[in-house]
């Protein structure tokens, strides 16, 4: 059972990100009405802001950021999948790998 000061502090962090999002998504709609002279900035300064977004919302409303270590875990398991997967083509065409 939580507590009522454990309970006010999980309220007052989701109030925190709350705002967060609000300030977020009016950044967002005010950021669209710019002319930054190139899409690729234009592009660039959405997808930060949507993944800052994201960051806080899977993070606190997933409560990813209190489970790091099997969050680590998948990350590194994914890196070592993905230099697999991309490098297997490359070594069998160079016939480094080969099947029996």
């Amino acid at each position: 059972m939580l507590s009522s000061q454990n309970l006010e502090h999980h309220k007052s962090i989701y109030l925190k990100v709350l705002l967060a999002l609000f300030v977020l998504t009016v950044l967002t709609v005010a950021v669209s009405f710019f002319d930054f002279g190139s899409i690729t900035l234009a592009i660039l300064i959405g997808l930060t802001i949507a993944f800052i977004k994201g960051f806080l919302v899977a993070g606190n409303f997933m409560h990813l950021l209190d489970e790091v270590k099997p969050i680590y875990w998948l990350l590194a398991l994914t890196v070592v999948f993905f230099f697999v997967l991309f490098f297997m083509p490359m070594l069998w065409e160079m016939n480094l790998v080969t099947v029996e």
